[in-house]
Protein backbone atom coordinates (compact mmCIF):
# COMPACT_ATOMS: atom_id res chain seq x y z
CA UNK A 1 0.00 0.00 0.00
CA UNK A 2 2.00 3.03 -1.30
CA UNK A 3 0.78 6.02 1.01
CA UNK A 4 3.39 8.93 0.43
CA UNK A 5 0.87 10.82 -1.61
CA UNK A 6 -0.99 14.04 -1.30
CA UNK A 7 -3.99 12.29 -1.32
CA UNK A 8 -2.96 10.95 1.53
CA UNK A 9 -1.79 13.77 3.28
CA UNK A 10 -4.40 15.40 2.73
CA UNK A 11 -6.83 13.41 3.74
CA UNK A 12 -5.25 12.38 7.34
CA UNK A 13 -4.57 16.56 7.59
CA UNK A 14 -8.43 17.30 7.15
CA UNK A 15 -9.55 14.16 9.22
CA UNK A 16 -6.61 15.63 12.12
CA UNK A 17 -8.40 19.36 11.63
CA UNK A 18 -11.65 17.70 12.26
CA UNK A 19 -10.47 16.00 15.83
CA UNK A 20 -8.77 19.35 16.72
CA UNK A 21 -12.32 20.50 17.48
CA UNK A 22 -12.79 18.28 20.13
CA UNK A 23 -10.08 19.15 21.91
CA UNK A 24 -9.81 19.52 25.88
CA UNK A 25 -7.46 22.14 25.60
CA UNK A 26 -8.77 24.75 28.63
CA UNK A 27 -4.96 25.59 30.39
CA UNK A 28 -2.64 25.70 27.24
CA UNK A 29 -5.10 27.02 24.25
CA UNK A 30 -3.28 24.93 22.23
CA UNK A 31 -6.03 22.36 20.11
CA UNK A 32 -3.88 19.15 18.55
CA UNK A 33 -5.77 16.13 16.51
CA UNK A 34 -4.07 13.39 14.67
CA UNK A 35 -5.76 10.64 12.49
CA UNK A 36 -3.81 7.30 12.15
CA UNK A 37 -4.55 5.84 8.73
CA UNK A 38 -4.98 1.94 9.10
CA UNK A 39 -3.57 -0.83 6.83
CA UNK A 40 -7.15 -1.24 5.53
CA UNK A 41 -7.65 3.07 4.47
CA UNK A 42 -10.17 3.48 7.99
CA UNK A 43 -8.93 6.26 9.91
CA UNK A 44 -8.67 6.66 13.67
CA UNK A 45 -8.35 10.01 15.29
CA UNK A 46 -7.96 11.61 18.79
CA UNK A 47 -7.44 15.05 20.54
CA UNK A 48 -5.70 16.64 23.06
CA UNK A 49 -6.93 16.11 26.33
CA UNK A 50 -5.55 18.20 29.20
CA UNK A 51 -6.52 17.74 33.18
CA UNK A 52 -5.88 20.66 35.64
CA UNK A 53 -3.31 17.80 36.81
CA UNK A 54 -0.88 18.43 33.77
CA UNK A 55 1.03 15.54 34.11
CA UNK A 56 -2.21 13.36 33.58
CA UNK A 57 -2.85 15.41 29.91
CA UNK A 58 -3.16 12.99 27.07
CA UNK A 59 -1.89 14.18 23.50
CA UNK A 60 -3.92 13.66 20.24
CA UNK A 61 -1.14 10.95 19.00
CA UNK A 62 -1.55 9.13 22.26
CA UNK A 63 -5.20 9.23 22.46
CA UNK A 64 -5.48 8.18 18.93
CA UNK A 65 -3.26 5.84 18.99
CA UNK A 66 -4.98 4.26 22.06
CA UNK A 67 -8.14 4.43 20.21
CA UNK A 68 -6.74 2.11 17.48
CA UNK A 69 -4.68 -0.31 20.17
CA UNK A 70 -8.76 -0.31 21.64
CA UNK A 71 -9.79 -1.54 18.70
CA UNK A 72 -7.54 -4.60 18.19
CA UNK A 73 -5.95 -2.57 14.97
CA UNK A 74 -2.40 -1.35 16.60
CA UNK A 75 -0.46 -3.16 14.04
CA UNK A 76 -2.36 -2.06 11.45
CA UNK A 77 -1.10 1.65 11.42
CA UNK A 78 1.13 2.74 8.99
CA UNK A 79 0.96 6.55 8.48
CA UNK A 80 -0.06 9.59 10.54
CA UNK A 81 -1.10 12.97 10.29
CA UNK A 82 -0.86 15.60 12.77
CA UNK A 83 -1.97 18.95 13.17
CA UNK A 84 -2.19 22.19 15.83
CA UNK A 85 -2.50 25.47 16.49
CA UNK A 86 -3.74 27.55 19.08
CA UNK A 87 -7.22 28.23 20.00
CA UNK A 88 -9.17 31.64 19.59
CA UNK A 89 -12.78 31.86 19.61
CA UNK A 90 -12.45 27.81 20.16
CA UNK A 91 -11.06 26.97 17.14
CA UNK A 92 -7.28 26.20 16.02
CA UNK A 93 -5.14 29.00 14.49
CA UNK A 94 -2.26 28.96 12.42
CA UNK A 95 -0.10 27.76 9.39
CA UNK A 96 3.05 26.43 10.77
CA UNK A 97 3.31 22.86 10.95
CA UNK A 98 3.76 21.05 14.06
CA UNK A 99 5.60 17.67 14.96
CA UNK A 100 5.03 15.37 17.69
CA UNK A 101 6.68 15.15 21.22
CA UNK A 102 9.51 13.46 22.21
CA UNK A 103 6.28 11.02 23.97
CA UNK A 104 3.82 11.19 21.19
CA UNK A 105 7.28 9.37 19.14
CA UNK A 106 7.91 6.81 21.61
CA UNK A 107 3.65 6.26 21.46
CA UNK A 108 3.95 5.86 17.43
CA UNK A 109 7.07 3.57 17.53
CA UNK A 110 5.22 1.15 19.50
CA UNK A 111 2.27 0.74 16.59
CA UNK A 112 5.32 0.83 13.95
CA UNK A 113 7.31 -1.68 15.51
CA UNK A 114 4.30 -4.16 16.47
CA UNK A 115 3.16 -3.38 12.69
CA UNK A 116 6.74 -3.90 11.07
CA UNK A 117 6.93 -0.57 8.89
CA UNK A 118 8.34 3.02 9.42
CA UNK A 119 5.04 5.57 9.72
CA UNK A 120 5.09 7.93 7.24
CA UNK A 121 4.56 11.06 9.51
CA UNK A 122 2.55 14.06 7.81
CA UNK A 123 2.85 17.53 9.89
CA UNK A 124 0.79 20.83 9.41
CA UNK A 125 -0.56 23.84 11.08
CA UNK A 126 -4.31 24.10 12.18
CA UNK A 127 -4.73 25.85 8.60
CA UNK A 128 -2.99 26.35 5.26
CA UNK A 129 -2.20 24.07 2.75
CA UNK A 130 2.09 23.36 3.85
CA UNK A 131 2.75 19.86 5.58
CA UNK A 132 6.01 18.08 6.13
CA UNK A 133 6.25 14.68 5.40
CA UNK A 134 9.00 12.78 7.79
CA UNK A 135 9.50 8.86 8.91
CA UNK A 136 9.23 8.67 11.66
CA UNK A 137 12.60 6.96 12.19
CA UNK A 138 14.29 10.04 10.92
CA UNK A 139 12.19 11.54 14.13
CA UNK A 140 13.20 9.04 16.80
CA UNK A 141 16.33 7.23 15.45
CA UNK A 142 17.34 4.48 17.38
CA UNK A 143 13.94 4.04 19.14
CA UNK A 144 13.88 1.82 21.52
CA UNK A 145 10.74 -0.50 21.65
CA UNK A 146 8.78 -4.09 21.33
CA UNK A 147 11.69 -5.31 19.20
CA UNK A 148 14.51 -4.86 21.84
CA UNK A 149 12.48 -6.67 24.36
CA UNK A 150 11.77 -9.87 21.33
CA UNK A 151 8.10 -8.40 20.33
CA UNK A 152 7.00 -7.57 17.06
CA UNK A 153 5.89 -8.21 13.82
Amino acid sequence: MSIETDETARKLIAAAREAARNAHAPYSNFAVGAALLLTDGSVVTGANFENASYGLSLCAETVATARASAEGRLRDVVAVGIIGGMMAGGVAQGSDPIRPCGRCRQVLNEAAQMGGRDLTVYCAGAEGEAYETHRLSELLPHAFGPGDLGIGA
